[in-house]
């Protein structure tokens, strides 16, 4: 339970990560997992893996803005960067079904006229966001599933891949332990289990001692003043009956309004999906004039901590300015703006 300590830990963070870029300017904010990513878990080796990936997915993206490129192009191509690394739980890397396969979602949007695209439990697509854009930009829906979605990646030449592409030992080895103790939570996304014995020997598991939500995820501003945002997700460990969380639910995981910001989440989707997380943040800035970092605050370290909720989000809003806020002990992330360094993050004081 999250006591006013955490909460009030959980604001300063915030308020530390929220950084301002002038107008104009383009502006790229990435997350690759939120949880309990704690420092003394951490190898020096593994850390710098995850930090060399995070900025070679910003610097994908920040070469499509700076080129005047648009920030839907940005947000692939920084998801699809992600996507293909087995550190995080989207695409290569993505955790398995309780059936023993890798279902992958994931959703993108245009803030210029609030089109979408996402897709939910597909099986054979190399990159989801790609598939999820490809709906947005080339169907009359918004959302397509499982066979119905990857029958409509034949017709667009959306690349297929065996199964066997997506799977990782260590992502195996999660399901194996998670069926050993038969527990249905996601080894990376519980954290909130009412039986202390099982939350304590979840969160020390020796296969993934970060305890992280994998999904990936990122928000773009580009020169023109356009946002886009993208969230993509092997989902939870050994789920089951074909369950899909927030990140291809477009509000919830996914959201991107040029009158206000845009908004990729990660954490327990059950949650994020019953507080609207991604629309609740950028409405509270429309409609009650408050600033991104308010808006983060109210709704991630206040709503969804008296829910019960974990996670996080990164967002960007119309003007530039950058908020990354979460409640749990760490999230990895990111942020590049026209004519600086990239600057990623993992730990809870902004390391």
């Amino acid at each position: 339970m999250w006591g006013l300590k955490h909460i009030a830990a959980g604001l300063l963070l915030a308020a530390a990560t929220t950084t301002t870029v002038l107008a104009g300017d383009y502006a790229l904010v990435i997350h690759g997992g939120a949880g309990t990513i704690l420092k003394k878990n951490m190898t020096p080796e593994k850390e710098a893996a995850y930090r060399a990936k995070l900025t070679k997915a910003m610097q994908a993206g920040e070469t499509i803005l700076a080129a005047g490129g648009s920030s839907l192009d940005a947000v692939v191509a920084t998801i699809q960067v992600m996507e293909e690394s087995p550190l995080f739980n989207a695409g290569k890397g993505a955790v398995f079904t309780h059936e023993g396969n890798n279902e992958m979602d994931a959703s993108i949007m245009d803030g210029r006229d609030l089109n979408a695209g996402a897709v939910a439990s597909v099986m054979h697509i190399k990159s989801p966001i790609a598939l999820a854009r490809e709906v947005m930009e080339n169907s009359p829906h918004v959302m397509l599933s499982g066979r119905g979605a990857e029958e409509f990646a034949g017709t667009r030449g959306i690349e297929l891949m065996n199964p066997s592409y997506f799977a990782t030992e260590k992502r195996l080895q999660q399901l194996r332990n998670a069926l050993a103790k038969e527990q249905a939570p996601l080894l990376d996304h519980d954290g909130n289990n009412k039986d202390e014995t099982k939350k304590t020997s979840l969160w020390n598991d020796p296969i993934d001692p970060e305890n992280k939500f994998g999904t990936v995820g990122a928000v773009a501003l580009d020169k023109s003043g356009n946002i886009a945002a993208g969230t993509s997700t092997g989902g939870m460990t050994n789920k089951r009956w074909k369950r899909i969380g927030d990140s291809p639910i477009i509000g919830a995981g996914t959201y991107a309004d040029n009158n206000s910001c845009g908004v990729s989440a990660t954490g327990h989707g059950e949650y994020f999906i019953r507080a609207s997380v991604a629309y609740a943040i950028c409405s509270m800035m429309e409609f009650k004039g408050i600033s991104l970092a308010e808006a983060a605050d109210a709704i991630v370290m206040q709503k969804l901590v008296k829910m019960g909720g974990d996670g996080g989000i990164v967002s960007l809003d119309k003007d530039g300015n950058i908020a990354m806020t979460f409640n749990t002990e760490g999230m990895y992330r990111g942020y590049i703006k026209e004519g600086h360094a990239p600057v990623t993050a993992i730990y809870k004081n902004g390391e």
